[in-house]
C-alpha cells in the first residue's frame, strides 16, 4: 500500500510539473502575442495620426485662385473618394410607387419606393402646403441615424431630432427622408459582405438616394436647383460622405458626426468614445484615412455652404478637438473669400440636432 501511495504522489508531482511548464509556455506565447499587437498598434496609429499631415500634403494640390480653379484642383481627390465608397451601378427596374403614410396623415406624407433590381430605395416624401407648380419649393434630405427610422425626424418630442423634419415643413421645405439600414448589428453584417465585392454600405445607400432624386426632382412642385441635406449621427456621416459625390445637394447640415476623425477612429481616450473600442465594425472603410480626415472631406464639399452641430456633452467626440478640426476645414472657405458659407455651433447639449441654427442656415442659402 505504501509503495502505491508513493507512486501516486510521484505521478501527481510529475503532472504538476507538466502543468506548470505548460502554464509558463502559454504565458510566454501570450506575452509574445501581446507585444506584437502593441508593435502593430503603435505602427498603425503613428501612420494614421502622426503621419497624416505629411501624407495629405502630397495628396492634395488645392488651387485657391478661383472657385473654378479650386474645383479642378480637387477633382483627382474626389475620384479617389469615389473609389473608397465605390457606389454600385444600380439600375431602375420599375416605376416609383407611392402610398399615404398611415402614421403621418396629419402632414399628408407619402411612403415612396423605387425598385432597383435586387434592392429598392424607400423614403418618406412630404410637401409643405404652399408647394405647387407655380411655386416650387426647395427640398431637404432628412437622414436618420442608427437606431432611428425615416419617421424619427418627424416625431414630436424626440429628444435628439426635435422633430426637425416638421420644422423644415413649417419653414416651407419639402422633405425626403430615406430609409437606411438602422441597426448596428445589421450594418456590421452587411458591411462585411460589401467589402468582399469592393463596395460600401454608404455607397449603396448613396446610389439608392440618387435614384430617388432622379425621380422626385422632376416633380414641378420641387425646385431642383435648391436641394439640401441634414443628417444626424450616422445621417451626418451620410451627409459628409455623399455631398462630395452628389453635386445636386447644394447645402449641408451635419449634426453629431463631424469629428477629429483620426483620433475618433484610431485612438482610445476617456474624453470620447473611439470607434476602435466599440462594436461598430460598419464604421471602418478601406483607405478612408489615407487622405480624407474630416477637414479634408469638407474640402470636397467646399464651396457649398455647410453647418456643423456638436454638443459639448456628446461623447462621439471631445468638443475642443471638434473645434480644432473645424478651424482647419474653415480655411478652405476663407482662402476662397467664402468664410460665411461654413459655420459651427458647439452648444451645451448632447447628441442632437439644433433647430434654432439649422433652419435659418438652410433658409439663408436655399430660401426664396
Amino acid at each position: 500500500m505504501l509503495i502505491l501511495l508513493m507512486a501516486g504522489i510521484q505521478l501527481c508531482a510529475q503532472e504538476d510539473i507538466k502543468y506548470q511548464a505548460k502554464s509558463q509556455v502559454d504565458s510566454i506565447l501570450e506575452d509574445r502575442n501581446v507585444a506584437y499587437q502593441r508593435q502593430l498598434e503603435t505602427y498603425l496609429q503613428q501612420w494614421i495620426i502622426e503621419g497624416y499631415s505629411t501624407r495629405a500634403s502630397t495628396a492634395w494640390k488645392r488651387d485657391y485662385g478661383s472657385t473654378d480653379a479650386y474645383q479642378r484642383s480637387v477633382a483627382p481627390n474626389r475620384e479617389r473618394w469615389r473609389s473608397i465608397l465605390n457606389p454600385p451601378q444600380l439600375q431602375k427596374s420599375g416605376p416609383l410607387s407611392t402610398e399615404p403614410h398611415p402614421d403621418l396623415k396629419d402632414i399628408h406624407a407619402e411612403w415612396i419606393e423605387l425598385p432597383l433590381g435586387p434592392v429598392s430605395a424607400q423614403a418618406i416624401l412630404v410637401f409643405p402646403e404652399n408647394a405647387s407648380a407655380d411655386h416650387p419649393v426647395p427640398l431637404i434630405i432628412a437622414q436618420h441615424g442608427i437606431g432611428s427610422f425615416p419617421e424619427t425626424p418627424f416625431a414630436s418630442g424626440h429628444k435628439l431630432y426635435h422633430a426637425y423634419a416638421r420644422e423644415l415643413l413649417n419653414a416651407g421645405f419639402a422633405v425626403l427622408a430615406p430609409l437606411n439600414l438602422r441597426s448596428m448589428p445589421s450594418r456590421n453584417y452587411i458591411e462585411r459582405l460589401c467589402r468582399l465585392i469592393n463596395t460600401t454600405l454608404p455607397g449603396i445607400e448613396l446610389a439608392r438616394t440618387q435614384h430617388l432624386l432622379d425621380e422626385i426632382l422632376i416633380d414641378p412642385r420641387i425646385d431642383a436647383d435648391r436641394v439640401g441635406m441634414w443628417g444626424l449621427s450616422l445621417g451626418g456621416m451620410a451627409t459628409m460622405f455623399w455631398m462630395p459625390l452628389e453635386p445636386r445637394i447644394k447645402v449641408g447640415v451635419v449634426s453629431a458626426w463631424f469629428n477629429h476623425r483620426r483620433n475618433k477612429m484610431a485612438l482610445p481616450d476617456e474624453r470620447y468614445v473611439s470607434f476602435l473600442v466599440v462594436e461598430e465594425e460598419h464604421a471602418f472603410f478601406r483607405g478612408w484615412l489615407t487622405e480624407f480626415t474630416d477637414h479634408d472631406a469638407v474640402s470636397l464639399i467646399c464651396p457649398r455652404p455647410l453647418m456643423i452641430h456638436h454638443g459639448k456633452s456628446d461623447r462621439i467626440a471631445y468638443w475642443p478637438q471638434v473645434r480644432e478640426e473645424f478651424e482647419i476645414a474653415q480655411e478652405h472657405y476663407q482662402k476662397l473669400g467664402l468664410a460665411d458659407r461654413i459655420q459651427i455651433e458647439i452648444f451645451d447639449g448632447g447628441h442632437e440636432a439644433r433647430i434654432a441654427s439649422g433652419i435659418p442656415f438652410l433658409l439663408r442659402w436655399l430660401g426664396d
